[in-house]
């Protein structure tokens, strides 16, 4: 199936969650916020929260600073 990430299409496979996305792009255990068709998904909900075909999601990467 087909997302857009961060306006980017990419290629998933069916039934593919959060999680999935988050490891193919090779950012698991970063501080993230995801939010998918514009709705903030908690992390909690990462684990079994299903991608569908044309989902637009956006994955923001938490950098400390001062």
């Amino acid at each position: 199936m087909q997302v857009q990430v961060n306006g980017d299409a990419m290629e998933l496979p069916a039934g593919a969650t959060i999680v999935t996305l988050i490891e193919k792009m090779t950012l698991a255990g970063k501080r993230l916020a995801v939010e998918v068709n514009e709705d903030i998904v908690p992390r909690s909900q990462h684990p079994e929260f299903s991608l569908h075909e044309g989902d637009r999601v956006e994955v923001v990467h938490a950098i400390g600073g001062g």
